[in-house]
């Protein structure tokens, strides 16, 4: 049984998030609500004609461009479009061109593009057909189709899976300012931060709605479940008081009366569930044996595959025991190759590599996961992996990643995506390595499986280099950021905050280089004076635009200020010895500002995308 009398309710325009542990039935009652599944018992009703949005389990292919592919998801468009052209009825060409322009059908290749744009893909890479893409890519393509459609209700089932972290940033801010109602499953401790302000848990086969994020979730349900337990614990005491009392006087005649009263009361009380935490798995890397720095150092290097370019360039970069990276960049700009560059198996085409001739790399990769022996079970994998270690120390380091005898034992294919992740944990980090590289560690992981990565990755002793698109696994795990772009890995100076404010830069100059080309273009075809006219009209018919973007970027530059300054007030050590509600109001206050100056930041970035629109 996955649900058991869950009652929940959903109002329209709200941004729900659906948390729980992995395998507790969150997809399935995604397929309850789209009508894929039906309830044994209760009932479940969605708003009649309420339209339904969820990303195709199957990635769209064929030859259909990118930009068509998502145009095609907004039926209705596409079919008042077909009927603009065959209909032959006056009333009803007019009919059909009045509801073409309530739903800016002209406006929509624009918004798909914006989509898109947001999502990784670029103005060239949007005209090519989808065949030319990989599964993961092709998965972005279905997610910004349902984004497009605009559903009444939109379902969105672990969404930033095949996300960089660039696309993940885009799609917290979209999200956050969504206008329909959101239903979204997510282990992203980020997303579930900004994008929802409701948190749906399931748990024991029942729904809580708490109010509020998902930090706000957690302590809220924190403090919930030690005021049942203390609660539970008085009631025990006082059932004990009240049976000593029955059990000694029943046999007195003078007392009988009141030793049935009480016997009554014990009948009466509600018991109080006894509160049972979910076993959190926790999991340790085995610490390396020390090295003399550097780990790793990188002296004017490219690397490429075969006889191919070179992807990177004069790579002049080092690695050190206490180094903690996190490489950020587009997908396609070459962070998987500088990963692969590290873990030696790719070799540099020019220039020299140094490392430790005692150096153990652990590389970890999702798509491993993909070639674990589905017949074999953890014990026997590592095993064989560890053939001159003895049976009890293959099963203690197993142990280490949360399999203990039962799961050691149980046959690879019938463990869940996250269980398939640890043992790889376990695969990499069998030769105590130097390094550890993590591309993507936490796709199948949920939130408390990540955050005992986190807890084991702070204390694991060697060096860390880290791809993710999990913020908050970066900002806890990571304290240095390297920026592969341009065919270059550099050291990026500065946080995420910087990062994500740096990519709302490289738009805005992308948009002001975009225009300056068609100025010049536009110079080389028509006079002066036409020309000026045309910029005037331009200027008259983006005004509004630029308007927002002045607007939102003053907005944004505010916040910030307010930010600061509440931040100022936080360092001052009398603060902490006054009273706490200052404390509580400040901290308040400074979680208000922070989720307002990201939806700001994204208004920005949604503006500076619309003013490029309108310029193409």
């Amino acid at each position: 049984m996955l649900l058991e009398a869950a009652t929940t309710h959903v109002p329209k325009g709200h941004k729900v998030g659906l948390v729980g542990r992995n395998g507790t039935g969150k997809s399935t009652l995604f397929k309850l609500i789209a009508g894929e599944l039906h309830a044994d018992a209760g009932s479940l009703n969605v708003r009649p004609g309420a339209r339904i949005g969820m990303v195709a389990q199957e990635a769209p292919g064929g030859p259909d461009s990118l930009v068509d592919t998502v145009l095609a998801a907004d039926q209705e468009r596409t079919a008042l479009l077909a009927e603009s052209v065959t209909a032959t009825d006056p009333h009803r060409i007019a009919e059909v061109h009045t509801r073409l322009a309530d739903i800016d059908a002209h406006g929509a290749p624009a918004r798909a593009a914006r989509i898109l744009s947001g999502l990784g893909f670029d103005e060239d890479a949007q005209q090519r057909p989808c065949s030319d893409y990989s599964g993961g890519w092709r998965m972005r393509v279905a997610l910004a189709a349902v984004l497009f459609a605009e559903p009444d209700l939109l379902l969105l089932d672990e969404p930033t899976n095949h996300l960089d972290l660039e696309a993940t940033l885009w799609l917290e801010g979209y999200l956050a300012s969504w206008q329909g109602t959101v239903l979204v499953i997510s282990h992203d401790r980020a997303l579930l931060n900004t994008a929802v302000d409701e948190i749906l848990h399931l748990e024991e086969r029942k729904l809580t709605r708490y109010a509020g994020n998902y930090d706000f979730f957690e302590k809220t349900r924190r403090e919930r479940l030690s005021q049942q337990a203390k609660h539970r614990s008085k009631q025990l005491a006082e059932q004990r008081r009240i049976q000593a009392f029955v059990d000694r006087f029943r046999a007195k005649a003078t007392k009988a009366r009141q030793a049935q009263s009480r016997l009554k009361m014990l009948e009466k009380m509600e018991p109080i569930a006894t509160v049972i935490e979910d076993k959190t798995i926790a999991f340790t890397f085995p610490d390396p044996s020390p090295l003399s720095p550097p780990l790793v150092a990188l002296n004017d290097v490219a690397v490429g595959y075969g006889e191919a370019p070179a992807v990177l360039k004069g790579l002049d970069l080092r690695i050190d025991m206490d180094d903690r990276i996190a490489l950020l960049g587009a997908n396609g700009n070459g962070k998987s190759t500088m990963m692969k560059l590290l873990a030696g198996r790719l070799k540099p085409q020019a220039g020299k590599a140094v490392k430790s001739t005692k150096l153990e790399v652990g590389y970890f990769a999702q798509h491993q996961a993909e070639e674990l022996p589905a017949s074999e079970t953890p014990y026997e994998y590592m095993q064989a992996l560890m053939e001159d270690v003895i049976e009890a120390k293959v099963r203690a380091h197993l142990g280490r990643f949360g399999f203990e005898q039962l799961k050691a034992d149980t046959p690879i294919q019938n463990l869940s995506g996250g269980e398939k992740a640890r043992l790889l944990f376990a695969n990499m980090s069998r030769t105590a390595p130097h390094i550890m590289l993590l591309d993507e560690p936490t796709n199948h992981l949920d939130v408390d499986a990540r955050e005992a990565l986190v807890e084991a990755l702070n204390t694991y002793d060697g060096a860390v280099v880290l791809v993710s698109h999990d913020p908050h696994l970066v900002e806890l795990v990571c304290d240095r950021l390297w920026l592969v772009d341009d065919g270059a890995c550099k050291v990026f100076d500065g946080d995420l905050e910087d990062y994500k404010r740096l990519l709302i830069e490289t738009r805005r100059t992308r948009r002001d280089a975009s225009q300056a080309a068609r100025g010049r273009e536009s110079g080389e075809k028509s006079d002066k004076k036409a020309d000026r006219k045309a910029r005037a009209d331009a200027r008259a018919a983006t005004s509004h635009l630029r308007k927002a973007v002045q607007k939102a970027e003053k907005q944004v530059n505010q916040l910030t200020l307010d930010k600061v300054k509440i931040e100022k007030k936080l360092t001052d050590p009398g603060i902490y010895s006054g009273p706490s509600e200052t404390l509580t109001r400040l901290q308040i206050e400074l979680g208000q500002v922070e989720k307002k100056l990201k939806n700001a930041e994204h208004a920005w970035l949604e503006a500076e995308s619309a003013l490029e629109d309108a310029n193409k």
